[in-house]
């Protein structure tokens, strides 16, 4: 059971990463992976709620052996098969009179995210496909689904517990993406910061015949020697026949001495 060892954890679902054929469509929920009996059985339980705050649930032990076992829900099926095929794949499948009735891969993909496939059939005998994404969670929501689980009800406690978590996670989010975008505002400032910098060396290397004023805006140019000259003139008042091999920028000169580019 070491090759189980990735899969046990509490993993929150990623709705907006999910698709589905079949079922509704959850707002949240979780999967969990434990192993029972001193490690001889994995117990696996997946849960959402839908938007109409209906909350579904099935659990259910199984031995990762890859032999078939009694399913102890006969509603749903009436065998059991999984196996571990790695450290990143274990596939579970429902059976009934020896026909597969759904099929379940869990797959650790490389960022460390959960993903599962659930192939089957709809009670019409339509197939369809379900992929669900979960990241890793500290705790785990109080309500359970599947698409073969049985709807239950909430209790008055559990929608209240859940609201409560619904809107911790949107401020905790809310508060991370601001962060993010003060991270990225930072770093972006920095870019900036390194550009006028570098710019700002070409500029103070190059050849300069007059004193630049703050505020002011001048065309640095390269020279056919290679060397740099700082202009009052503009390439279009240049013309062709200026004396550089190429323009490089314009630039003003800012309070802090530094050059920014236009």
């Amino acid at each position: 059971m070491v090759q189980a060892y990735n899969f046990l954890a509490s993993w929150q679902l990623f709705p907006e990463k999910s698709s589905y054929e079949f079922g509704e469509t959850p707002k949240s929920g979780n999967c969990k992976i434990e192993s029972v009996k001193n490690g001889t059985e994995l117990a696996l339980s997946i849960n959402w709620v839908t938007h109409l705050n209906e909350a579904f649930y099935t659990s259910y032990n199984f031995v990762p052996d890859a032999s078939l076992h009694e399913f102890a829900n006969k509603e749903v099926a009436q065998k059991i098969r999984a196996e571990i095929t790695n450290s990143s794949t274990m596939v579970v499948e429902l059976l009934t009179n020896g026909q597969l009735k759904l099929s379940a891969t869990h797959e650790i993909l490389p960022n460390g995210m959960l993903k599962i496939t659930q192939e089957g059939f709809t009670p019409d005998y339509k197939r369809f496909k379900n992929v669900e994404v979960y990241h890793k969670q500290m705790s785990v929501l109080p309500y359970a689904s599947s698409v073969s689980g049985v709807a239950i009800r909430p209790t008055k406690e559990g929608v209240i517990r859940h609201q409560a978590l619904t809107a911790m996670e949107e401020q905790t989010n809310m508060q991370l993406d601001q962060i993010k975008q003060q991270i990225e505002l930072l770093a972006r400032q920095a870019q900036e910061i390194v550009k006028r910098k570098e710019l700002s060396l070409m500029i103070y290397d190059a050849k300069l015949n007059f004193r630049p004023v703050i505020g002011h805006v001048y065309h640095l140019y390269q020279k056919n020697d290679d060397s740099y000259l700082l202009s009052m003139i503009s390439p279009q008042e240049w013309g062709n026949a200026g004396p550089f091999k190429q323009f490089v920028a314009s630039a003003k000169l800012l309070a802090d001495h530094t050059w920014m580019e236009l």
